[in-house]
């Protein structure tokens, strides 16, 4: 046997596919930079796979009395998870093939009372929302997103910054002729997490004697354009998330930089792969979850009780009833990829990486045996059996793929919504995108990667 044979050697995606599958990747591109444009929030990037489902046959399946071989259906739940699936030969309590990515990302969420104001000035008051690195954030156009709960009940909905014509937020930084304390700071003692307050006005209203008549500026406008009072901020969910659309990278636009490719770079690529599935042995499942960023608690988390109700209601529409059993039983027989982006080798910060354990932007679809910090604390760890059926699948598809884990032994850490589902007695590995910068305020990816994890995901549906 040849040396060759004996080695492994993953190849870049670029020396692989053919003129015709570049081309594809490129369109794939396109495609989803209009996605992520389109997708700023948890709650924007719900409202937009529901309209490309929609436009793709899928149903509500609050809307279906029965479940058969082929029906295409989605469900939603409070604006913040969405679940796409494809009904297959096999009834659901069988078990289903699940890719689970999240939707949310990384941002600044304005606080309850947010309206302050200083030195002629109106600002907001903001808590960050994940693992943010706080320096980023400043001296950036920011626009802020999410919905308003008036006090009659009324939904109101917020973008402002994204369109040409907005005005946009900012977060003032340090000049540096006046940085000499700031410069003896750490990276993440430089700026305060209580520093981050964008400049939301400037212009007074009323006399020069009246008090806070920059802050009073801001509420009249809002109250003119959607009827808000300050009291209002109280029942909202408002988000400042960096303004600007998707961009290709490079003279040869080969990868994109934007804001939120973790992870809704395998939100799409599940959503994409799933479109392209019309029939399946066992129902293919597309899952889409919140608050991943923060510990995935909460109703809209993995944590939460919905989805595997949403299970149960599938068994229920296929054979008439359900039990708690079959949930778990059926849970038991599934199989997921979790959907997540891994750390892609970046050629100016090297030594935070271990060569021969990283993923590479360009290389493919990542698999990621374990996460976790230390000794793999909080990691799911993938069985042997389990990543042997994947890389088959992959293989026998056609798809190319590379392995990673996240950076040296005791750099750092990090996790998944893996171990949750695992909890549950399916088989689970991690699988995704490699990024560079991940939690940036823009990360970057590869086209090539793009359409590699799409075809995964498709291959691991059609198993």
């Amino acid at each position: 046997m040849g040396n060759e044979k004996l080695t492994v050697k993953y190849d870049f995606v670029w020396d692989v596919i053919n003129d015709a599958q570049k081309a594809e990747v490129m369109a794939m591109g396109e495609d989803y930079k209009a996605f992520m444009d389109a997708s700023k929030t948890e709650r924007t990037c719900t409202d937009e796979i529901v309209r490309r489902a929609k436009e793709a046959g899928y149903v509500d399946i609050n809307t279906v009395t029965k479940l058969e071989k082929g029906d295409k259906v989605y469900s939603t739940n409070r604006g913040k998870n969405v679940v796409l699936a494809v009904i297959g030969e096999e009834p659901v309590a069988n078990g289903v093939n699940i890719v689970g990515s999240h939707i949310d990302s990384p941002r600044l969420d304005l606080k309850q009372n947010p309206l302050i104001e200083n030195g002629g000035m109106a600002m907001f008051k903001t808590h960050y929302y994940g693992g943010v690195r706080k320096y980023q954030w400043v001296a950036l156009p920011l626009a802020l997103y999410g919905v308003v709960i008036m006090a009659n009940g009324e939904k109101v909905e917020i973008a402002i910054g994204d369109d040409e014509n907005d005005p946009i937020f900012y977060i003032s930084d340090l000049l540096p002729h006046l940085a000499a304390d700031q410069n003896k700071k750490t990276l993440a003692e430089g700026v305060a997490g209580e520093d981050l307050n964008p400049i939301c006005g400037t212009l007074p209203v009323g006399d020069e004697k009246d008090a806070n008549r920059f802050k009073m500026s801001v509420l009249k406008m809002l109250n003119e354009k959607y009827g808000i009072v300050e009291e209002d901020f109280t029942s909202a969910e408002l988000e400042l998330v960096p303004a600007g659309k998707a961009r290709d990278v490079g003279f040869d636009r080969g990868s994109i930089a934007a804001y939120g490719h973790d992870d809704r770079v395998c939100a799409y690529t599940s959503m994409a792969a799933l479109f392209a599935v019309k029939e399946c042995k066992k129902t293919a499942i597309a899952l889409m979850v919140d608050k991943e960023e923060v510990g995935s608690n909460g109703s809209t988390g993995m944590h939460s009780k919905y989805f595997a109700n949403l299970i149960g209601t599938m068994i229920e529409l296929q054979k008439g009833s359900c039990s708690g059993f079959d949930v778990d039983k059926a849970l038991a027989k599934s199989a997921l990829l979790s959907s997540d982006v891994a750390a892609a080798y970046d050629p100016n910060h090297p030594t935070v990486a271990e060569a021969n354990n990283t993923s590479y932007l360009g290389k493919g679809v990542t698999l990621i045996k374990y996460t976790g910090r230390g000794g793999k604390g909080g990691s799911n760890d993938a069985n042997a059996e389990f990543i042997g059926e994947v890389r088959k699948c992959f293989k026998d598809a056609g798809v190319i793929w590379q392995t990673s884990e996240l950076g040296k032994v005791d750099q750092g850490g990090g996790g998944t919504i893996a171990y949750i589902l695992a909890n549950a007695d399916m088989d689970v590995i991690d699988v995704g995108v490699p990024v560079l910068s991940m939690h940036a305020p823009f990360e970057v990816v590869s086209k090539a990667d793009v359409y590699m994890t799409a075809k995964g995901y498709e291959a691991f549906y059609l198993r």
